[in-house]
């Protein structure tokens, strides 16, 4: 089940990103206005709560990337991304012009590092019933 809230959870994100994404390229002037007045408070408060779980230790280690194991050295690569997309120029003229449709293909085809696909298909409850809020991704190799 945890898999499943997960998977609407990151659906829900991904949705609302290209969401803000299209209207960011397609919308007037006017909309464009209400819209950053109303998230863009919202977005950067999402960035400095994420940042603030990733702020070094006395150690000079990121506390959320590090495990007992490995120890992650600061800048991790949250503080990496939040620096090449916030003050060093953000995403590639290529990237940015994508559409909806296009990041979503993108994202279906180089998976989030640490997120495994399982090569077996989905088990008939996972299609049906409750558990069909999520539609299964292609496996891909």
């Amino acid at each position: 089940m945890d898999q499943v809230l997960g998977q609407v959870l990151r659906n829900a994100v991904w949705e609302r990103l290209d969401m803000l994404s299209d209207l960011a390229t397609r919308a007037d002037a006017q909309s464009l206005v209400s819209v950053a007045r109303s998230e863009l408070p919202r977005l950067t408060e999402a960035w400095r709560s994420m940042l603030q779980a990733h702020d070094p230790d006395e150690r000079g280690d990121c506390p959320t990337c590090s495990t007992r194991w490995h120890r992650c050295k600061a800048p991790c690569s949250v503080w990496q991304v939040a620096h090449e997309h916030l003050v060093a120029g953000g995403l590639a003229p290529q990237q940015a012009a994508m559409s909806a449709d296009e990041r979503r293909a993108a994202r279906r085809r180089s998976p989030v590092p640490g997120q495994t696909r399982r090569a077996t298909p989905p088990s008939p409850a996972e299609t049906t019933g409750r558990h069909a809020l999520v539609t299964p991704r292609a496996v891909t190799a």
